[in-house]
C-alpha cells in the first residue's frame, strides 16, 4: 500500500449510485491482463491502492478500461491530485463492471475516499480522464489536464503518450527552487521597474511555469505575455473564466507592457541564451494580436539588435493582415491554436468575436507562403470526437 500527500481537482458530469464498505483485503483470481489497481485518497490526503479494483478511465461520457498500450509508469515531474467531492470508480475484474466507491474499509474502519488524478509533465498528452463520480456537493474545480492513474508493481501508472521528447522540458531542469529565487531576485534588482519581468517572476514562482523559469536561467524559450484582452471566448480558457464557472488556472495579465519593457527582457535572451526562443502568446494572457502594434514594434526592435534566435507567436490566427505585418517585421515562427477544421465545432469551443475560421486558415496559408515556420496547436477533446463521428454519420 502506498501513501502520498496530494491536493487536487477534476470536474465530473455524471452522477452515479454509490457503494459503501468495500473491503480492501478481498482476494480475487488472477486475470490474463494485469491492470494497475485503482488509487484513492482518505480525508487526510494519503493515497492508497485498492486490493482488487482495477484502474479505469473516462473518454468523453464513457467509462473505459485503459488500453495497455496507453499505460505508462508515472513520469518524473508528474503530480498527484485528490479530487474533492469526487468518488473514485474502478473496474471489478470478477464482476465485469465499473464500481464507484464512497467508502472503503481500512484497518477495520470505514474510511471516506476521494478520487485521485495525475498531472503529467510537458511532452505528454493524456489519453483518458480519471474515472470518478460526483457526490453532488463537491466544489467546482480549476482547469487542469488530469489523467487516470493506478498502482502496479510498486509504482504509479498513468494513461498518456509521450509526443514531444524534447529534453529541454525534462523536470530535472526546473527543480532547484533556491537557485530560481536567487536568479529572480537578481533580475528584479537590475530592472526594478520592468512590469513584464515582474509578471514573469510571478509566473515562475507562483505558477511554476517552466518557460518563465527559463527567463531567469537565460536558456531556451522565453515567454513574452503582452495582451490583457482577447477576441475569443474559449470554453477552456486558462486565464479568464466567468465567476459562476470553474476557476481559471492562473490570473490574466492586467497590463500591456511597453516595447521598451519587452526589449529589455527579450534582447538579452536572444543574444545570450542557448537555443534561444522568445514567444508571444502565453497562458497568462489573452490574444497577442490584440496588441499587434506593440508586437510589430518589439519584433523590429529585436531584429535591429540581433539576428540570433527565434521569434515565435502563439495565436488564434484571427487577424491575417496583422500576421502579415509581423512576418514582414521579422517573425520567424507561428503556432495557431484550434480544436477543429469544421466551423461548427470551431465556433462552439472558441466562440470567436469579430472573426471566423476562414481568417484563421488564411493566416496559416499566408505565413506558410512567406516561409514562416508554421504549426497548429491542436486541442484534443474526446467528447468532440464522439460528436463529430455522429455528425459525419448523420451527414452521410
Amino acid at each position: 500500500m502506498s501513501e502520498v500527500a496530494c491536493a487536487g481537482q477534476y470536474v465530473v458530469l455524471t452522477r452515479l449510485s454509490l457503494l459503501r464498505g468495500w473491503d480492501l483485503t478481498r482476494k480475487v483470481h488472477a486475470t490474463k491482463t494485469s491492470y494497475p489497481k485503482i488509487v484513492l485518497s482518505d480525508p487526510a490526503g494519503r493515497v492508497f491502492n485498492h486490493s482488487f479494483l482495477c484502474q479505469a478511465g473516462r473518454s468523453g461520457d464513457r467509462l473505459v478500461q485503459p488500453p495497455p498500450s496507453e499505460l505508462v509508469p508515472l513520469p518524473k515531474g508528474s503530480q498527484l491530485f485528490t479530487m474533492p467531492g469526487r468518488v473514485p470508480i474502478g473496474w471489478d475484474p470478477e464482476g465485469g463492471g465499473f464500481v464507484p466507491l464512497e467508502k472503503v474499509r481500512v484497518g477495520g474502519k470505514d474510511v471516506t475516499c476521494t478520487a485521485v488524478a495525475a498531472f503529467l509533465p510537458p511532452g505528454y498528452v493524456r489519453t483518458l480522464l480519471p474515472a470518478a463520480g460526483s457526490r453532488g456537493d463537491g466544489p467546482i474545480l480549476p482547469l487542469w489536464a488530469y489523467s487516470s492513474v493506478g498502482w502496479k508493481e510498486g509504482k504509479f501508472w498513468a494513461t498518456g503518450l509521450l509526443l514531444d521528447p524534447n529534453p529541454h522540458w525534462h523536470p530535472r531542469f526546473f527543480e532547484d527552487e533556491d537557485a530560481l529565487k536567487k536568479q529572480v531576485t537578481s533580475s528584479l534588482r537590475r530592472s526594478p521597474q520592468n512590469r513584464l519581468l515582474k509578471q514573469l517572476s510571478r509566473c515562475a514562482l507562483e505558477y511554476r511555469c517552466f518557460a518563465a523559469k527559463n527567463v531567469f536561467f537565460r536558456r531556451w524559450e522565453c515567454p513574452l505575455p503582452t495582451s490583457p484582452s482577447c477576441n475569443a471566448d474559449c470554453l477552456g480558457c486558462i486565464s479568464l473564466q466567468p465567476s459562476e464557472c470553474c476557476p481559471a488556472s492562473q490570473e490574466r495579465i492586467r497590463f500591456a507592457p511597453t516595447a521598451e519593457e519587452v526589449l529589455e527582457v527579450a534582447v538579452p535572451h536572444l543574444e545570450k541564451a542557448e537555443d534561444a526562443i522568445v514567444s508571444f502568446g502565453q497562458g497568462c494572457e489573452g490574444e497577442p494580436l490584440m496588441q499587434w502594434r506593440l508586437l510589430e514594434q518589439s519584433i523590429r526592435g529585436m531584429r535591429e539588435k540581433t539576428d540570433r534566435g527565434t521569434i515565435n507567436l502563439n495565436t488564434n490566427g484571427s487577424l491575417p493582415e496583422k500576421i502579415e505585418r509581423l512576418c514582414i517585421a521579422g517573425l520567424d515562427s507561428l503556432r495557431v491554436s484550434l480544436n477543429s477544421s469544421h466551423a461548427r465545432f470551431y465556433n462552439a469551443y472558441h466562440r470567436p468575436q469579430g472573426y471566423a475560421l476562414r481568417e484563421v486558415v488564411e493566416s496559416l496559408a499566408l505565413a506558410k507562403a512567406r516561409g514562416i515556420y508554421t504549426s497548429i496547436n491542436l486541442l484534443i477533446l474526446p467528447v468532440l470526437r464522439i460528436e463529430r463521428k455522429k455528425w459525419r454519420v448523420s451527414s452521410a
